[in-house]
């Protein structure tokens, strides 16, 4: 069995990381689940959500905006639409889409077109604010 697994995480835009680490946590569709070195290979869908690992002891938090999670061979391949760092996360303006959200949202009943375009934006931004907040408390 291994003791590291290698990590990739790729936006439409760039490799946004690539390192060895000891575990993973992330918000599959279905909940929250974690992986080891030496776990069994499997494909997940991934929903706005906070991915955390471990590299070298050291906790690291994300926050991604959907995708897909594949681990194989102790090595881990994350497809997302964004994934940023605690520390790069600008919380006021997160807190600043979360309002344009809810006011958004008061607005609309969810048969609108844009109820769940919003209903998603609230969610992203709560869940920045929520990993933004791990960087600050370190």
């Amino acid at each position: 069995m291994a003791e590291k697994m290698k990590l990739e995480i790729v936006t439409p835009y760039k490799k946004v990381v690539e390192v060895e680490v000891d575990e993973v946590t992330a918000t599959g569709k279905l909940g929250e689940f974690g992986v080891l070195p030496g776990h069994a290979p499997f494909l997940t869908s991934l929903r706005i959500g906070e991915l955390c690992y471990k590299s070298e002891g050291a906790p690291v938090s994300m926050a991604l905006n959907w995708g897909y999670f594949e681990i194989k061979d102790d090595k881990i391949i994350v497809l997302v639409e964004t994934a940023e760092y605690a520390d790069d996360i600008d919380i006021e303006r997160a807190k600043a889409a979360q309002g344009r959200a809810e006011e958004a949202l008061k607005k609309l009943t969810p048969e609108d077109k844009q109820f769940k375009i919003y209903e998603a934006a609230l969610e992203r931004s709560i869940i920045r604010m929520q990993v933004a907040g791990k960087a600050v408390r370190k």
